[in-house]
This record gives C-alpha cells, sequence and structure tokens, in this order.
C-alpha cells in the first residue's frame, strides 16, 4: 500500500527555517513526480516545488525561490523540503504527492488532480 508521510513542521520565527520530510513507502520516489504543496485557510492548495525522478525537473513558485529547496534521499525513499527565510505568508499546512512522472514535463505540473497520492499534511506557521 502506497503511503506518504509529512513531517517536520512547527513554529518559527519570521526569518526561521525549517526542513520538511516525506517518508515514501509502497513505491520508489524515484518513479514519480514528487511535489511540495501548500494550503493556507481560505485558499486554495497550492503548488510550492517539485522535483522528477534524476532531479532534474526542478521547479520552485515564484513566492520561494531562492528561499525554498527541494531534494530527495533515494536510498531512503524520502522527499525534503528545505525552507529558510520564513515569512507569515508561508503558513500553511504542506502537503507531499506524487504523481506519474510526465507530469514534471507539464507547465500544469501544480494541477492537484494529477497527483494520485497524498501525505497527511505538516502544519507550517510562521510568526512575525
Amino acid at each position: 500500500q502506497v503511503q506518504l508521510v509529512e513531517s517536520g513542521g512547527g513554529s518559527v520565527q519570521a526569518g526561521g527555517s525549517l526542513r520538511l520530510s516525506c517518508a515514501v513507502s509502497g513505491y520508489a520516489a524515484s518513479s514519480y513526480c514528487m511535489g511540495w504543496f501548500r494550503q493556507a485557510p481560505g485558499k486554495e492548495r497550492e503548488g510550492v516545488a517539485r522535483i522528477s525522478t534524476n532531479g532534474d525537473r526542478i521547479y520552485y513558485t515564484d513566492s520561494v525561490k531562492g528561499r525554498f529547496t527541494i531534494s530527495q534521499d533515494s536510498p531512503k525513499n524520502t522527499l525534503y523540503l528545505q525552507m529558510t527565510s520564513l515569512q507569515p505568508e508561508d503558513t500553511a499546512m504542506y502537503y507531499c504527492a506524487a504523481a506519474p512522472l510526465y507530469v514534471c514535463y507539464l507547465v500544469a505540473w501544480s494541477k492537484t488532480s494529477s497527483y494520485n497520492y497524498w501525505g497527511q499534511g505538516t502544519q507550517v506557521t510562521v510568526s512575525s
């Protein structure tokens, strides 16, 4: 059974850092397009970053470029999101998700319906 389990969320002050982890079981994360999404109260879920099998299709949404880094540890079957210079507007529930590999090559990579598997989410709260 496929499972994605996020961890690493928490509460930090503006300017702080957090590293989110997504443990993947039931399949090899390196065979999918893996994405990080977030959803703030009252807002739609948005794609934050994505990474493909060999790591060449890395993309970040404009609001996190230069501050967030997506990576994967294939032997550990784990996806990461290193977040630095956090701001109050980064406050949201963060989710990892998996889609077929071709999704990483689409302009519309962040369409949530393209992702077959989702974790339960981990809360990130940034105070000013």
